[in-house]
């Protein structure tokens, strides 16, 4: 899964649950703050596809589980 596709399936799951979602990007770099409700995650390069480690660590930052992306 790709940066991108990791906020765009995170944007679905917080609108099923009805939980505030936004992305900031601060200036010119590649990273970008993911806030889910109260909950927040860094994202790296968009266009790079997530390591299986840095997916599970980013998700439960967000208080959610792996399975919720399925």
């Amino acid at each position: 899964m790709t940066g991108a596709e990791f906020v765009r399936r995170t944007r679905k799951i917080g609108h099923r649950r009805g939980v505030a979602v936004r992305f900031e990007t601060h200036g010119k770099g590649s990273h970008g703050t993911l806030y889910f409700g109260k909950h927040l995650t860094t994202v790296k390069d968009r266009k790079k596809e997530l390591s299986p480690g840095l997916f599970r660590a980013m998700v439960r930052q967000l208080g959610l589980s792996p399975k919720d992306y399925r």
